[in-house]
């Protein structure tokens, strides 16, 4: 029979099917368009595990609700969120969905295979980096008593909006549908081993192959496993003899000794000899400061949404809830870098595109001379703060991200002394009476410091070294794609003022003394940003009209602040008319391709425009969301007499 679910269907009223994604053994996987959610894209995975009768399936569909509860509880950054479990009737058939986030980036198979186009691997610091990210993840995963399973290149995606790993595939319907195949053979068991074992070949280990037994270092082998893939772009079989099964990965990778040791116990055949933790590698990674030039951090002792209390290293004796305006400061040792930039296909960062225009920049020149004392300014409050409040841990952080301490400081008094004007050239005092600013300073710097994490990593540590030449490198850089400055400077505008909540021209009058300012370097730093990505063929789309066409439409959507960038080839004396459609209020700017004319539209809230060509040439187009949360975009471009 033909599947009734097909791209343009909508289920349960809501959600429109976009494409198939795939398919397995338990059901197919689709992409949607969230409806109600101005179409915001989801993931609709069906459960369909191949049962006998009604009676099975109904059984089936029970445990697969309750067992998917357990997913529910899984709030973390890096996993995408599972928002619910609903049923819908095509014609005489039924059929049950489990609904998640979408996650928009590509796996790191993909990234692997991108690279060995190019003859290359992922190299020692990358992997450093990824299981820096990544193994906080798992910790908070394992806390709560789950396992992943089915860690691999496959399930793991660089996500765009943020660059960093995300584990993919998670649980879900695999997972579930496992137990519940076990517990349908087994007369509804609790403690049944499932007859179905999950995960991969040469990426699970052999107890989890053989005897369906899983445990927190299974998913350590796989994660070790698949660092060995992207490092030699081999399969695990091909890195064991065929004989006796031994791992032989340490003839053909030359790696840091202390990085060896970590990777070879997690990958200890006998499970006894694995590290039993996630927090037990990170630590043994930590140990490796003085051998490996890049930065790692101290493991806090809090996770994703939950606190961690360890007994002894590795164990959990107890969670407690962490408040809901710390689980900014609980999350953000997770983000310690942001990933190195990786090519992706046509696009995304590449490494050595990125790094070879960033050496083509000249040597940095510091723009302000920094204080030779350092400000006291951190409190000390009854009660106790806690670690991630205090000094140690913002330094802590600093230290992780590449983050100057004082020009941090000077960033963040900026912002304090802006809020209080009253108090301008006070310094906070360790008394009782001042301990309300100084927990006001506190949170001003855990915010300034979410938005720094954001940056990539090239970008952050250059801070205080930014300098007005960069603009002319960028202006060199970009005329190589059609973009100008005026395009690049909405685009930094936005996501500025979304970090920071004002424009730099509200507040800095003269550019000169902006660009000099700890903010006005953030801006260059977003900037730098923007323009890398612009290089590697992100944030711009070339708008191409179809044969025998004179209009062409854009669909897309953009996270609070972001913005986007177009071009089209018009001719002098074309008739352009444009028409913005958006789920909330944005910014348009149209630029003529000559830059001593002003601009057809500058940051506008219009959306028509229309109006007769004054010249020919690129035209830009720069869409900004100018809302506090994520849009959809539909944007029609027509022109009259198209050549």
């Amino acid at each position: 029979m033909s599947n009734p679910i097909y791209p343009g269907v909508i289920l349960g009223d809501r959600y429109q099917i976009v494409r198939e994604l795939g398919h397995g053994g338990f059901g197919r996987t689709y992409l949607a368009e969230d409806i109600n959610r101005f179409h915001e894209l989801c993931v609709l995975k069906e459960f369909a595990p191949r049962v006998r009768d009604n009676q099975s399936m109904q059984k089936a569909e029970e445990l697969f609700a309750r067992e998917a509860g357990t997913l529910y509880k899984l709030q973390h950054p890096q996993i995408p969120r599972f928002r619910e479990l609903f049923r819908a009737k095509l014609g005489d058939r039924s059929y049950l969905f489990l609904v998640q986030d979408y996650v928009e980036g590509q796996t790191y198979r993909v990234l692997l295979a991108s690279r060995q186009g190019q003859g290359l691997c992922f190299n020692e610091h990358e992997i450093m980096q990824l299981l820096t990210q990544l193994l906080p993840v798992l910790d908070y995963v394992h806390s709560l008593g789950v396992v992943h399973r089915d860690i691999s290149p496959d399930n793991l995606m660089l996500r765009h909006s943020d660059w960093l790993p995300v584990l993919i595939d998670f649980g879900g319907v695999k997972q579930v549908a496992a137990t519940v195949e076990s517990q349908l053979q087994t007369g509804g068991s609790e403690g049944a081993i499932p007859s179905t074992k999950l995960g991969k070949m040469g990426y699970a280990p052999d107890e989890q192959m053989q005897m369906g037994l899983v445990y927190p270092h299974s998913d350590l082998y796989a994660l070790a496993a698949t660092c060995l893939v992207l490092l030699t772009g081999k399969e695990p079989q091909q890195l064991m003899d065929p004989q006796t099964l031994e791992w032989t990965w340490s003839q053909q990778v030359n790696l840091n000794p202390r990085l060896f040791d970590v990777l070879d116990k997690m990958l200890a055949h006998r499970p006894g000899d694995r590290f039993p933790s996630a927090r037990d590698v990170l630590f043994a990674l930590t140990n490796s400061l003085s051998t490996i030039s890049s930065p790692l951090p101290s493991p806090p002792s809090t996770v994703g949404t939950v606190a961690v209390i360890p007994g002894s290293p590795g164990s959990v004796n107890s969670q407690v809830n962490v408040p809901s305006q710390r689980s900014k400061v609980a999350v953000g040792w997770e983000k310690l870098w942001l990933p190195l930039l990786m090519i992706v296909g046509g696009g995304g960062f590449g490494l050595w595109a990125g790094t070879a225009w960033i050496n083509t920049q000249k040597p940095p020149v510091v723009v302000t001379p920094e204080p030779t004392v350092e400000p006291t300014i951190f409190p000390t409050i009854t009660p106790e703060p806690t670690p991630t409040d205090n000094e140690e841990g913002l330094r802590d952080r600093l230290q992780a991200l590449g983050i100057n301490y004082n020009f941090f400081v000077r960033l963040v008094n900026e912002q304090f002394y802006f809020q209080n004007p009253d108090l301008a050239g006070r310094e906070l005092r360790q008394i009782l009476q001042d301990n309300p600013l100084r927990a006001q300073w506190r949170e001003i710097a855990v915010e300034r410091l979410d938005k720094l994490e954001m940056l990539s990593p090239s970008s952050r540590q250059k801070l205080r070294e930014y300098k007005l030449a960069d603009i002319a490198d960028w202006k060199v850089e970009l005329n190589k794609y059609n973009i100008s400055s005026r395009s690049l400077n909405d685009l930094t505008d936005g996501r500025f003022k979304y970090w920071f909540g004002f424009l730099p021209l509200s507040r800095y009058p003269d550019a000169k003394d902006f660009l000099k300012s700890p903010f006005g370097q953030v801006w260059m730093a977003i900037a730098t940003d923007y323009v890398q990505a612009i290089a590697v063929g992100e944030v711009v789309e070339r708008i191409e009209f179809p044969p025998k066409a004179f209009s062409h439409q854009v669909k897309g959507t953009l996270l609070a602040g972001e913005g986007k960038a177009f071009t089209a080839d018009l001719g002098q004396g074309q008739i352009l008319r444009v028409n913005l459609k958006a789920s909330a209020p944005t910014l348009l700017s149209i630029y003529p391709p000559n830059r001593s004319q002003p601009p057809l539209l500058d940051d506008s809230p219009n959306v028509v425009f229309s109006r007769s060509l004054p010249v020919g040439g690129i035209y830009e187009f720069v869409v900004v969301n100018n809302a506090k949360e994520p849009i959809s975009f539909v944007l029609n471009v027509a022109a009259d007499n198209v050549n």
